[in-house]
């Protein structure tokens, strides 16, 4: 009987020490620094226009061969995609 009472006591510790890091991840997560949707928004919007994507000709155009970060410059001439 004495064994049961222990696991009890052993289950209500575990039980408080799950509370107490769940009230603790819940403290870091308020902590975070917040911002607006439409700050954030805004942002993401004046990212997309000033970035120049080279994956998306159709909107920037045709990316010269100098300044296309895709282009195997270093391979020693090898102009292919090797598959193994």
């Amino acid at each position: 009987m004495s064994t049961r009472g222990g696991g009890r006591q052993s289950m209500s510790e575990l039980k408080l020490r799950r509370l107490l890091e769940h009230n603790q991840r819940l403290k870091e997560d308020l902590a975070r620094p917040r911002l607006k949707v439409s700050e954030a928004s805004a942002s993401l919007i004046q990212f997309c226009k000033t970035t120049k994507d080279h994956l998306v000709p159709s909107v920037w155009g045709p990316v010269g061969r100098a300044d296309d970060p895709y282009n195997n410059q270093g391979a020693g001439g090898l102009k292919c995609c090797i598959v193994q």
